[in-house]
């Protein structure tokens, strides 16, 4: 820890976002980020690239020895593009391929929570994600980015939605990527589901940091979400 707090001193800000699945997330995040002028770093897409490469290698994501054994055959690269000024949502690779719209599917999402409980999937990935950080400047989502990957963060948000308004939104994005679409019903089993289970893993669970301020998503839009983030950014000190 006394690594991790020093380099968090002496550069700009860090903003922590957690929260469930399907609360925004990563669409406030990489817009805050664009407004703020920082670095966007979605850790949850890492994760998803990563079972997404278990998956197809034909790994049962439950064997943890094999799963450790692939971790560093997958090559994870997030590419952020702007485009007319706006920022377009997070390209995804996985050793050279583009997966973004495949670690988005009803498969890998009803996987992903088994291999982001793993000690050793996270010890490699946290790595990867602390070293976005080491200059600061930094809009990272996930789960456990303001309790466990960047603990000193100066702006930590749990940001969080109804689990059916959740699996409203996951619906809407799901018929947007022109994939196959599961019922609305089983949407809100399995995001219940993904919910308890990264609320109870024993590896840095799902929780909500103790200085986090919560942000209930029902019924505002993202750009009122992104304007308070973003105000609550401006309020910091040197800021």
């Amino acid at each position: 820890m006394a690594l991790l707090t020093s380099y968090l001193n002496g550069r700009r800000p860090i903003i922590a976002i957690d929260g469930p699945a399907g609360a925004g997330k990563s669409t406030v995040a990489r817009q805050v980020a664009h407004s703020l002028g920082l670095l966007y770093l979605d850790t949850g897409a890492m994760y998803r690239a990563l079972t997404w490469y278990v998956l197809q290698q034909g790994i049962d994501p439950v064997n943890e020895a094999a799963v450790e054994k692939l971790l560093a055959d997958c090559q994870i690269k997030l590419i952020a593009e702007i485009k007319d000024n706006q920022p377009q949502p997070l390209t995804v690779q996985v050793n050279g391929d583009n997966v973004t719209a495949a670690i988005r599917t009803a498969e890998v999402t009803a996987q992903v929570s088994t291999i982001a409980a793993q000690a050793a999937v996270r010890a490699h990935l946290v790595r990867q994600q602390q070293s976005y950080g080491l200059q600061g400047g930094v809009v990272a989502d996930g789960r456990d980015i303001g309790t466990h990957v960047f603990p000193d963060a100066e702006l930590k948000i749990y940001l969080t939605a109804s689990v059916e308004e959740r699996a409203q939104r996951r619906y809407r994005d799901l018929e947007a990527a022109e994939v196959e679409l599961p019922s609305l019903e089983a949407l809100i089993a399995l995001i219940a589901e993904r919910d308890r289970k990264d609320s109870t893993r024993a590896v840095s669970p799902l929780q909500k940091a103790d200085d986090a301020i919560e942000i209930m998503t029902d019924n505002l839009t993202a750009e009122q979400v992104i304007k308070q983030i973003s105000t609550l950014y401006q309020q910091l000190p040197g800021q």
